[in-house]
């Protein structure tokens, strides 16, 4: 649980710079590998899609795994002992009560990293490099260096509709299911 919790004790900031230090090319991994097959190895792992994958998985990772841990927290064990006695396999028993139960802190989860991944702007600026941008960093290119005002606010109506179409079927179904 401490691992999951690490990251969010450390800014996106930080962590950023972390990154570019561990993956940049006279880095700690391009120097371990140098090291170990004893030749200049400089792996291009950031300011592309690498950098990116590996900073968004970092920043997004631990908000996705506390509501499933919370939603697989809360089924009760007597469910499985009562499923277990009825004669049931562990396979059956994960698919059959795991997986229906502990859909809505998934839901919740793959929402919420959504919603973060759609307004990531650090990690992108930082590790992606000027080819590898999200939304976020489209408007503030618009807005502070082009002065497309006009575009840059309508890629934000863009931004802010692609949430609402998403959030909103989660919500009906939530509501729904209560």
């Amino acid at each position: 649980m401490i691992l999951v919790l690490l990251p969010f004790w450390t800014s996106a900031l930080v962590k950023c710079f972390a990154f570019m230090i561990i993956l940049g090319r006279d880095g700690i991994i391009n120097t371990v590998l140098s090291w170990a097959f004893q030749t200049k190895i400089q792996l291009p792992l950031v300011l592309n899609m690498v950098g990116l994958m590996v900073g968004m998985t970092n920043y997004l990772v631990p908000i996705v795994v506390l509501p499933v841990l919370a939603s697989l927290l809360a089924i009760d064990p007597a469910v499985y002992r009562a499923a277990s006695i009825m004669g049931a396999k562990p396979a059956r028993i994960f698919w059959t009560i795991t997986v229906p139960m502990s859909l809505p802190g998934v839901f919740a989860g793959l929402l919420s990293i959504f919603v973060l991944s759609l307004g990531a702007f650090i990690v992108p600026a930082l590790l992606g490099g000027p080819q590898h941008q999200m939304l976020s960093n489209l408007v503030n290119f618009y807005n502070r260096e082009v002065l497309d005002w006009p575009k840059a606010s309508a890629i934000s109506v863009v931004l802010c509709g692609t949430v609402i179409i998403f959030a909103a079927p989660l919500a009906f179904w939530r509501r729904r299911k209560v």
